[in-house]
């Protein structure tokens, strides 16, 4: 066996074994970077645009994910800043709520301080009789506060009307700018005599009739009219309002216009009530 061994392997034999496996190893390593180039390029050729998509549309995920998160925080946002908008808008209205409120007590503070010598109670004005200005009106104080008939009323700077009638929890005033309502006034300067009269023509002036100055009363635009001695329901020396304009009437005897009343009748919510009468004041009240 050992002897046909070597027989086979000799060397031309040996030679041309190796030289055939040299060849082999040649053509395979060949074959090898052939297929392994097609498949390179068959993977660059259908993966690399996969990939390249795949990417695309993780991107696009993403930047609608960021961008919808984006979106939910500024609307939340805007629901926050609203809410607090809203907040506010309240708060400041509110807030000149109570500034106005707090303006009309400064007034009706600054009008009983004026008017000092008498004493008086605040009430709240709770119905009204009229459309336009408050011809009647109905306040939230009655018997059970001490409330009586022909008790004077006042508001903004002065005048508003008298209590004509009187419940156990409320009151009605007539005020002085219904229509043919009359109050004796003065001139507070000269005390010269005159009449102010409610007239529903001059309503949507925001005027009262004045009249009955005589022809050479000295009186012009501005000077102010009180209640005078001798009304026989209202206190003397309440203001009722300023003059507005003066003339004299046809006769030449008198003098006639419109003053502009001392109280705000388009608003009025709070009122003074003069808690004493003309009656008590001259005896004629027991």
């Amino acid at each position: 066996m050992k002897q046909r061994l070597k027989a086979f392997f000799t060397p031309v034999r040996i030679f041309a074994l190796t030289l055939f496996a040299c060849i082999i190893l040649a053509l395979i390593s060949i074959f090898s970077d052939t297929v392994s180039q097609a498949l390179r390029t068959g993977l660059d050729t259908v993966i690399v645009p996969m990939q390249k998509g795949i990417n695309s549309l993780g991107g696009v995920f993403y930047d609608h994910a960021v961008n919808l998160a984006t979106r939910e925080e500024l609307e939340q946002q805007v629901t926050d800043l609203t809410g607090r908008i809203e907040d506010l808008q309240e708060e400041n209205q509110r807030l000149a709520q109570d500034a106005y409120e707090l303006s009309r007590l400064r007034r009706l503070y600054a009008l009983d301080e004026q008017y000092a010598s008498w004493p008086k109670t605040a009430a709240r004005v709770i119905g009204s009789g009229s459309d336009n200005w408050d011809m009647e009106f109905t306040i939230d104080k009655g018997s059970n506060d001490g409330m009586r008939v022909d008790m004077n009323v006042i508001a903004g700077n002065g005048l508003v009307g008298i209590i004509t009638e009187v419940y156990p929890n409320r009151s009605i005033v007539r005020s002085i700018i219904e229509d043919n309502s009359y109050v004796s006034g003065m001139l507070s300067s000269t005390g010269q005599i005159c009449s102010v009269q409610g007239d529903i023509t001059l309503m949507e002036s925001g005027q009262i009739r004045v009249t009955d100055f005589s022809a050479d009363t000295d009186v012009k635009a501005g000077d102010e009219i009180v209640t005078s001695n001798i009304s026989d329901k209202y206190l003397q020396g309440i203001l009722i309002g300023t003059v507005r304009d003066i003339s004299a009437d046809g006769s030449q005897i008198t003098k006639s216009g419109t003053i502009t009343p001392a109280a705000d009748f388009e608003n009025l919510q709070e009122v003074l009530v003069i808690t004493t009468t003309k009656a008590d004041l001259t005896g004629d009240g027991s």
